[in-house]
């Protein structure tokens, strides 16, 4: 994809326990993950003369809860008393309830997001490991691979030690007062179940989130719940939405360096999923499943993490194709799930 697009306002990220003001009342903090993406953007926003509103709180490890103290302990005169989660993934809610305790703040999140966390935190049917797998599995991954993702067991907990009982519910379209300015809540599927960006026209400034990231395409993945799902269309609906922002609009994404550059990331995305459906269209010239078409869509090694996300989204794009009508599916004698150019069935 063309990047020269984009425009880079900051050339280096925050260093450990800092923070750094890319606008008026904002603050970005970056903080370590365990991954080979290895840090997540986060966000303080002034909440008040004496106040700070976090947006999103990064994965339970103990350097991160280390950095926190020291952030919140260099201005003493403030307390944390509000905390945005955008969704419910790891590195966004990992340490939510731990902040919520210390500080004493509220937390907002939508209920999708809330309730969601909590089904994969529990394991409950359909949210649980066994069920990935057994999704995995129909789909063709491979008896190794299969195995490494049972063993690994429910990995959301050692990224969430536990979880928030309460919140307020945050809906599409609420306006949040922070700091005397108005931040609008924006919905986004495909990536999670009700996904929360927010922007503020004011300062002109969108925190996306895991909505729009500037130089890796965001996780598209069907889950066990939902097998035969369309989040494909829901992200690039999504996508839709945010690009009626204004063009000069500075996004502050949850990986990466806040940029400018909104519609022309927009249309890289859209460019992209149109390349990997086509790529998936010229493999499937005979039935295919989802695991011999791993290699078609990531021609690299993956570890065991990365195969979790990388079958769902293989998924996602083979249900998007299934439901535009272009490619078909039929289950065989095996019990797994083959795809194949609908055209063929014609011949």
């Amino acid at each position: 994809m063309i990047e020269s697009t984009l425009n880079y306002p900051w050339s280096s990220p925050p260093q450990a326990a800092c923070r750094v003001a890319v606008a008026p009342g904002v603050h970005w903090l970056r903080m370590p993950l365990p991954f080979a993406l290895d840090h997540i953007n986060l966000w303080l926003l002034d909440d008040g003369a004496d106040g700070w509103c976090a947006v999103d709180t990064g994965f339970a490890l103990d350097e991160v809860m280390g950095h926190w103290r020291r952030l919140l302990a260099a201005d003493d005169a403030r307390r944390l008393r509000r905390i945005i989660v955008t969704h419910f993934h790891p590195d966004h809610l990992g340490l939510a309830d731990w902040l919520c305790r210390e500080t004493g703040a509220g937390l907002i999140m939508s209920h999708g997001e809330f309730v969601t966390g909590h089904a994969v935190w529990h394991a409950l049917p359909g949210h649980d490991p066994a069920a990935t797998v057994a999704l995995f599995e129909a789909h063709g991954l491979d008896a190794e691979r299969c195995e490494a993702l049972r063993r690994r067991g429910n990995g959301y907990r050692r990224g969430v030690a536990s979880l928030p009982t309460d919140f307020e519910r945050l809906f599409d379209g609420q306006v949040l007062h922070i700091g005397g300015r108005s931040w609008r809540a924006l919905v986004g599927h495909g990536h999670s179940p009700e996904h929360m960006a927010l922007y503020c026209e004011a300062l002109g400034v969108l925190i996306s989130g895991d909505m729009l990231l500037p130089r890796i395409s965001t996780n598209v993945s069907v889950f066990a719940a939902s097998p035969d799902a369309d989040p494909l269309t829901w992200f690039l609906d999504s996508l839709h939405r945010i690009k009626d922002l204004p063009a000069d609009t500075l996004v502050l994404p949850s990986h990466g360096f806040p940029f400018h550059g909104l519609h022309a990331r927009v249309a890289q995305l859209e460019q992209h999923h149109r390349e990997r459906c086509e790529q998936l269209l010229a493999a499937c010239d005979r039935p295919r499943c989802a695991g011999d078409l791993l290699q078609v869509m990531f021609p690299r090694e993956l570890d065991t993490h990365q195969v979790m996300f990388a079958m769902g989204e293989a998924i996602a794009h083979l249900n998007h194709l299934t439901h535009q009508g272009t490619l078909s599916c039929t289950e065989d004698g095996d019990g797994r799930m083959r795809y194949f150019r609908t055209e063929l069935t014609r011949r």
